[in-house]
């Protein structure tokens, strides 16, 4: 899965993934599993990174599920 729209987003509101990743209160680790996307997201880390990234509900498709754009 390619999160690069995401990653950009994450770095545009946040400076860097560590910052991001400190506030979803997740590790380093974690985020980088998902980021990755050798983990799946869960739906409430979903929610809460579409509310601190400033993502609109129509949007969440488009940062975390990239394929479903096709």
């Amino acid at each position: 899965m390619d999160y690069s729209k995401l990653k950009g987003k994450i770095v545009e509101r946040f400076g860097s993934a560590t910052k991001f990743a400190n506030a979803m209160g997740m590790s380093d680790a974690t985020l980088s599993q998902r980021l990755q996307g050798t983990s799946p997201w869960k739906v409430p880390e979903i929610a809460k990174a579409a509310k601190l990234l400033e993502i609109k509900r129509k949007d969440v498709l488009a940062f975390f599920l990239p394929e479903s754009e096709e």
